[in-house]
């Protein structure tokens, strides 16, 4: 009998003292919630499940013959010792934690490393004998209008590549992106938090940092504000943008800009000081060596550059000879309607891109700075699943999943961020038509 009895006093003050950070348990009337931070990052987020071999828990007042009335199904300290274990073994943080009863299980949200490549972890959780499943973090969304950003149905670039899809896996959180270029408008509705960092190499003219007009419609492609009811949504929404300016506007009214390989090299050494996993240089100039030499000393520390190739660059075998598109591991990215195909070549939307203008502005741009800001977004929705794509990776990877899409400038193979998308992760669906025609009454909004 005193054994009995000392069973159950150690059973309740187990009861007593497991709270912890974790939420195990919801309270009564409540449900076990993510915490906000994590609410808008499901591409970092697992679930896996174990046995629970508990019974019902005991609770205060009630007996061995539960007189108290319906007990709850609690957690197993075998449960969580062996969750405690797959965190420790697969450096996982643990996010909140529930007994799901009618499957006799205990459901566990992981947070996985910074660095760490979901798809890859999956796999190696589903061959653990101790775990009952594994699985990622999937979206749902009721079925009406996924954006309210009023011209987002005038951006065809942004259905072409079937951006609306990987948004439901990925929006490139914290992914940082540098953009070497003109200045840009930071204080633009549709720009409004995504911008981290501005450095100036060229003068000290903020005013005129603002008012540029380049860097302005190149960042407006990648990182432009989702669903906050302005303009339009960019690819990449979710990044942070590092502003580097290292080119001059020519004149006041055109995009024209020009640098130079001083302004260059610092923009350069500041985005791997700033650690920018992705670099767009929606530029081109002569070959290089100290350019070259700095993309090359980027590349070994893991950073992607996407650049832009001139319309006169490319050769028959598809190789370009100007910066920065001839420097050896340069993602390189044209419109689909400029060259014919090359192998080593991406492609991407770049004629009449609707697009940010400082001052609050839109305006259609042409060119392959925009085509290449395309590819820069889809890198940084891609890096935010899976942050070891080195640049062989990525371009075997975009150029594999390359869907044949109608456009303004004919049939031809774009890059597809969805397509992409699911390559990495097989339970992404994506269900979107794209290279839809802009309707006579969309364009109609814009006049």
């Amino acid at each position: 009998m005193r054994r009995c009895l000392h069973a159950i006093l150690a059973m309740l003050l187990e009861a007593a003292c497991s709270t912890t950070a974790i939420q195990h348990e919801p309270p009564d009337g409540q449900g076990i919630q993510l915490p906000p931070e994590y609410q808008g990052t499901p591409e970092r987020l697992i679930i896996v499940t174990v046995v629970n071999d508990a019974g019902p828990a005991i609770r205060a007042g009630s007996t061995l013959r539960t007189y108290a009335g319906p007990t709850v199904y609690a957690t197993s300290a075998s449960a969580r010792k062996t969750v405690a274990a797959l965190a420790g073994d697969y450096q996982l943080r643990e996010v909140r934690a529930w007994p799901i009863d009618p499957l006799q299980v205990y459901c566990v949200v992981f947070e996985i490393p910074a660095d760490g490549s979901r798809p890859e972890l999956l796999k190696r959780l589903a061959t653990d004998k101790r775990v009952k499943l594994a699985q990622p973090m999937q979206v749902f969304g009721t079925l009406t209008q996924s954006y309210n950003d009023p011209f987002v149905s005038l951006q065809h670039g942004f259905r072409e590549i079937d951006v609306a899809d990987a948004h439901e896996w990925s929006r490139g959180a914290s992914v940082r992106v540098a953009i070497v270029d003109t200045g840009i408008d930071v204080s633009h509705p549709d720009l409004r938090g995504r911008v981290a960092m501005i450095r100036n190499f060229v003068d000290s003219d903020r005013a005129q940092f603002e008012r540029d007009r380049h860097g302005t419609e190149v960042a407006g492609v990648i990182a432009a504000v989702a669903n906050n009811g302005e303009g339009i949504v960019g690819v990449a929404p979710n990044v942070k943008l590092l502003a580097f300016k290292a080119c001059w506007q020519l004149l006041a009214d055109l995009d024209g800009a020009r640098c130079n390989s001083f302004t260059l090299a610092q923009a350069l050494v500041a985005a791997m000081d700033e650690k920018a996993q992705v670099v767009n240089l929606s530029l081109a100039g002569p070959a290089d060596p100290l350019l070259a030499a700095l993309v090359a000393q980027g590349l070994k520390r893991g950073m992607i550059f996407v650049g832009a190739v001139a319309p006169t660059a490319v050769s028959e075998s598809g190789s370009t000879d100007e910066f920065p598109t001839s420097a050896e591991g340069v993602l390189a990215v044209d419109t689909a309607d400029v060259h014919a195909q090359r192998d080593r070549i991406l492609r991407a939307p770049g004629r009449e891109i609707l697009t940010l203008l400082p001052g609050g502005h839109y305006e259609f741009a042409s060119g392959s700075s925009l085509a290449a800001a395309h590819v820069t977004g889809t890198v940084a929705l891609l890096l935010a699943q899976d942050r070891h794509l080195d640049p062989g990776g990525l371009h075997a990877l975009l150029s594999s999943t390359s869907a044949r899409t109608a456009t303004r400038g004919g049939i031809v193979n774009l890059i597809n961020a969805c397509n992409a998308m699911a390559s990495l992760d097989a339970s992404v669906r994506c269900d979107s038509e794209a290279g839809t025609a802009l309707a006579a009454e969309d364009v109609a909004q814009l006049h």
